[in-house]
């Protein structure tokens, strides 16, 4: 067993971990990250990034078949090539992978491919292909994320029960797909699968899709896909299947009544849990919680001395964008630096068609905690931007502070707003009021505008 020494190992090769890997070699440490499969971790090779590449060609295909008429183009019978558009998403895929390489190589970050097991305080060991190597360190960075939850009733078989890593690479168009879960990746992946030509119901258990988002903009949302063919079943529950025919028979529960649904598979997208098994944890002491999160304080780091965690495998958002954040505040602290993460503007952002982002408190959560709300709001289709783009479903929505003006929520339903959402997160991160998002000029003529007049919608 060879003996290398680094001030940091990092066990997680995803969003968090190899931005913290980055930040730190910048930060002068000696840094080394151990991954068991691949650079990039879930979100870039099946998670986010796939994901967006399948929803963008979804749509273009959708639009090429319903849509283009209106603005003057004939393009005869379209055709669907699913291979070429699974290639299109693998070659991106690759490409990221490629540039973590190269950041990785720029920033001198050792990168060991095998299972990391924290040891003992300050050692991981490394088993892979070569055998096994012990890397020392005087920090230890959890950021290993999280796999898909599965249902005992709906355990994963990769064919007819399937998790997102198989929805996202079927080799053909089901003719029905059942998602169970209306959470974030189970509307996307129903999305793309809708638009290619599957009739897609989701089963979801609450009696909204996006349990947690605001209301009003999940019930629009809902609205929205079900004209696209997606129909969305509230306060609905998955009971057991049986395979008949060569067909799924999920039996579904709203209430006390059950209705079989026929299908050719059924997506399980009811959350994930965190990667905490197989680390080493309870052999060093590192406390975990009931979900099997690691417990941490306001600086990520664990009960025991030099072990951090973030991301997917501590409580929060199980968001890319959080796990990066966390990270590179977690190496910041481990330097000695004032790394702190603003989970109050943290974004959220449903790819579907139209988008849905948010920031800040919903309208429930906002007078949950007491208090007195002025709500402004503004629709697509009165801006012209939006006319000209033929994208004027959706509206945004503001939430303040009655007496303060205070911003509290944005929320947006509409065209890009996983980029017009930027706006409210930079809006509460330096505290501004509505009147201030308001008289910030906005070109014309642009989408951004819709921001400007739910502002004033607030303000006035």
């Amino acid at each position: 067993m060879s003996d290398l020494s680094f001030d940091l190992v990092i066990i997680g090769a995803g969003p968090g971990g190899y931005v913290a890997a980055a930040k730190a070699a910048e930060l002068g440490m000696k840094v080394a990250c151990v991954d068991k499969s691949y650079l990039g971790g879930t979100c870039l090779n099946v998670g986010c990034i796939p994901s967006k590449a399948l929803l963008e060609s979804s749509e273009l295909y959708y639009k090429a078949k319903k849509g283009l008429d209106r603005h003057g183009i004939g393009l005869g019978e379209v055709a669907l090539d699913l291979g070429a558009m699974m290639g299109r998403k693998e070659k991106i895929v690759q490409t990221m992978v490629k540039g973590i390489k190269g950041l990785f190589k720029g920033h001198d970050v050792s990168y060991f491919v095998g299972t990391g097991t924290v040891v003992e305080a300050g050692k991981v060991a490394v088993a892979g292909a070569d055998g096994e190597q012990l890397l020392a360190a005087k920090h230890i960075l959890l950021a290993t994320g999280s796999a898909p939850a599965e249902l005992p009733n709906l355990p994963f078989d990769g064919e007819r029960v399937i998790s997102s890593t198989e929805a996202l690479a079927l080799q053909e168009v089901p003719e029905r797909l059942v998602v169970v879960g209306g959470g974030a990746i189970g509307l996307e992946m129903g999305s793309v699968w809708a638009r290619l030509g599957s009739e897609v119901l989701v089963v979801e258990f609450m009696d909204q899709i996006l349990p947690g988002m605001d209301r009003e903009m999940a019930g629009q949302l809902g609205r929205l896909l079900k004209r696209q063919g997606v129909e969305c079943r509230l306060g609905a529950s998955a009971q057991g299947m049986q395979v008949k025919d060569g067909k799924v028979k999920l039996t579904v529960a709203v209430g006390e009544k059950e209705s079989v649904e026929s299908c050719d598979r059924v997506l399980v997208a009811v959350g994930r849990r965190p990667y905490s098994a197989g680390l080493g944890l309870a052999d060093v002491g590192v406390e975990v919680n009931e979900r099997g999160q690691v417990v941490v304080d306001e600086h990520f780091h664990s009960n025991v001395e030099g072990i951090w965690a973030i991301g997917d495998l501590i409580p929060g958002p199980m968001l890319a964008h959080t796990a990066e954040v966390e990270g590179v505040a977690a190496v910041e602290r481990m330097a000695g630096c004032a790394g702190q993460v603003n989970y109050d503007a943290m974004p959220a952002v449903v790819y579907t068609h139209p988008e849905l982002a948010s920031v800040g408190l919903s309208e429930e959560a906002a007078a949950a905690a007491g208090r007195e709300l002025a709500i402004g709001k503004y629709q697509f289709r009165a801006n012209a931007r939006a006319h000209c783009m033929d994208e004027i479903d959706g509206l945004v929505k503001i939430i303040a502070d009655v007496e303060t003006d205070e911003l509290l929520g944005m929320h947006i339903l509409g065209p890009q707003a996983s980029h017009l959402i930027a706006e409210g997160v930079l809006a509460l991160e330096f505290g501004a009021s509505a009147e201030d998002v308001a008289r910030t000029v906005h070109a014309h003529p642009a989408l951004s505008e819709v921001v400007k007049e739910a502002a004033w919608a607030v303000a006035e």
